[in-house]
């Protein structure tokens, strides 16, 4: 009967080191989702600016530059991408000189090298 008892310890012991091997934990060699991050809004978040100001961020390092789209209030805005030296892309633009008297969202999208896409922005209010 000790026997029996050992038996089915080691084989429930097996079986439970079958599971884990199968799935459970995470695997190194599973391709998480590296979404683009986007830091250093200029100017900051609620700000009070002018129509037609001059706006910045930056991409991460593994933004594909190509993909970042920048929309104001349903408008796309036409953007100038610069790398660093560091490797992170520095993007700017205008807000449109129609935006007066109103709050702005600038909204960020971009796909990034691990075929994730990511998105981010700030919200800014607009005075004539």
């Amino acid at each position: 009967m000790k026997n029996n008892k050992w038996l089915l310890m080691i084989g429930l012991l097996v079986a439970s080191n079958l599971c884990w091997a199968y799935g459970g934990g995470g695997s190194s060699s599973s391709k998480a989702c590296d979404k683009p991050k986007f830091t250093d809004f200029n100017p900051a978040e609620n700000a009070e600016v002018a129509p037609g100001t001059n706006f910045s961020f930056k991409a991460s390092k593994n933004t594909y530059p190509n993909t970042i789209k920048v929309v104001v209030k349903d408008t796309p805005i036409t953007l100038k991408t610069e790398t660093s030296s560091s490797g992170v892309f520095e993007v700017s633009g205008q807000l449109p000189d129609s935006l007066k008297n109103t709050y702005a969202r600038i909204a960020i999208t971009a796909d990034a090298q691990s075929n994730c896409k990511g998105s981010a922005g700030w919200l800014l209010k607009v005075k004539e």
